[in-house]
């Protein structure tokens, strides 16, 4: 008897570890959903609001990059605000904080107004997306954590080609006379069901050794990346005015200047934003690498498309977001047969997927030169479906590799700076491919613009795919 009582006074069952269920997973994911569709959904939207609000081509520039920057210099700070804070702490707000600047976006009287609401919209998709990934870490593994990677890397691919069909649709549909302000309201109602769903599925995680909030490490990547993406993503609109060409000279600087502030920061036993050592994985440098291209080819292809197809081919937004239904379609399926793949051939299964990406756009090259200006859904399809299916093997594997080393203790740091590259790489294609379309119509036309900016894309699908052939053959 008295065992059977100092055995129950003082033995403890050891807590549960938190597990991620079928509807928490279909939560998160639909939480990483929304701020990727919306870097993209306004794409289509532009022309509308710029008549609308009587908005120059620079604000309307401001309008994407806006959101795009602040969501981006933010991303690693979300991580590590849910380390320290919970996850699903931060998720919740984060989400809560999207539904009403959506809201605000959605009724913004003037150009200015917008932005402004667009920027906070992006801080708020910081604080929420990378509570995505971090909880798949903490609260799934084995062959679970592997399919929700899977289904993560399938969604986001999903989400940033439908965003851009979604938005053709919604403005054609002028429901009920909101016209483009329906992209953004229509975030309200999917924000309030992902909070109910939030609150009863989503398990609370955060990192067992909290780490403090670097401030010199937040403000000196902040600068470093605002440095780089403003002027490039400002500069062309703006006609390249001197603080363009200042900011670029100073962004090797601020990033030197980071960088020796990080190193120092973990030598002395503190908790830098980006801990230097995470790099020390090989698995997460050589997938950090392999994103930037991958990511870098993708948002360029979706801006330049949209732009062709409205201005160039005078397609209207539906027919022009519809002409990329294909590619999300084939996208959707081929991820689902993604993760038997990799467990058959390993990483091979990434080269195979740039192999194939390579021969769609340059199938979408060929039907651009050849069908100009006559250019659709028709004679896109080839094309966009084989890319599709090309970018389905590559995007989900990519994922899973950068965080497959990552311990649980890290895994908002190790999302957050996974999110951060994707999310500059996603801001450096518009930048880069956008510009160098939009700058060489006057010279070439429209038609030799579009084919010439997808060969530039192939270049990229063809470095990934050579980067590719430096990753491990398998993956956990």
């Amino acid at each position: 008897m008295t065992t059977e009582t100092i055995t129950s006074r003082h033995l403890r069952t050891p807590a549960a570890p938190p597990v991620l269920g079928g509807l928490g997973l279909f939560t998160v994911l639909l939480g990483a959903a929304l701020p990727l569709i919306d870097f993209f959904i306004v794409n289509v939207a532009l022309p509308t609001i710029g008549r609308d609000l009587s908005a120059s081509e620079s604000v309307l520039e401001l309008v994407v990059s806006g959101y795009g920057l602040a969501y981006a210099v933010l991303l690693v700070l979300g991580g590590r605000l849910g380390d320290l804070f919970g996850r699903r702490r931060l998720f919740l707000g984060g989400m809560a904080a999207f539904g009403l600047t959506s809201l605000v976006c959605g009724l913004a009287p003037t150009a200015w107004t917008l932005v402004a609401a667009r920027v906070a919209q992006g801080a708020a998709s910081a604080a929420m997306l990378p509570q995505v990934l971090a909880t798949i870490q903490a609260a799934t593994a084995g062959p679970r954590r592997a399919k929700a990677m899977g289904l993560y890397g399938a969604t986001a691919g999903l989400s940033m080609v439908a965003g851009q069909i979604l938005g053709g649709v919604l403005v054609a549909a002028d429901i009920a006379g909101t016209g483009w302000r329906s992209v953004f309201l229509v975030n309200v109602p999917v924000v309030v069901l992902g909070l109910v769903l939030a609150a009863r599925a989503v398990p609370e995680t955060r990192s067992q050794h909290p780490e403090p909030v670097d401030g010199p490490g937040t403000v000196l990547l902040a600068v470093s990346l605002l440095a780089l993406l403003a002027p490039l993503t400002e500069g062309r609109a703006a006609g390249w005015p001197l603080w363009t060409w200042l900011s670029l000279v100073a962004f090797p600087f601020a990033a030197a200047a980071f960088w020796a502030v990080e190193r120092r920061a973990d030598r002395r036993g503190r908790t830098p934003l980006v801990p230097p050592s995470l790099f020390r994985l090989v698995s997460l440098r050589r997938g950090l690498v392999m994103i930037v291209p991958f990511s870098i080819g993708f948002s360029g292809f979706m801006f330049v498309i949209a732009v062709a197809l409205q201005r160039g081919a005078g397609l209207g937004p539906v027919k022009a977001g519809l002409a990329l239904a294909p590619m999300a379609v084939v996208f959707f399926f081929t991820s689902l047969a993604g993760p038997r793949l990799v467990a058959k051939y390993g990483t091979r299964v990434v080269t195979a997927g740039a192999v194939i990406q390579a021969v769609g756009v340059a199938l979408m090259a060929l039907a651009a030169w050849r069908s100009w200006p006559d250019l659709g859904l028709v004679e896109l399809l080839p094309g966009a479906a084989i890319a599709g299916a090309g970018q389905a093997l590559q995007l989900p594997v990519i994922f899973r590799i950068v965080l497959s080393e990552v311990p649980a203790a890290r895994a908002g740091v190790g999302s957050g700076v996974m999110i951060t590259t994707q999310q500059s790489s996603l801001a450096l294609g518009v930048a880069t491919l956008g510009t160098l379309f939009l700058s060489l119509i006057p010279a070439l036309g429209m038609r030799d613009a579009l084919a010439t900016t997808l060969l530039v894309q192939l270049a990229g699908v063809a470095l990934t795919g050579v980067l590719s052939l430096r990753l491990p053959r398998t993956v956990g």
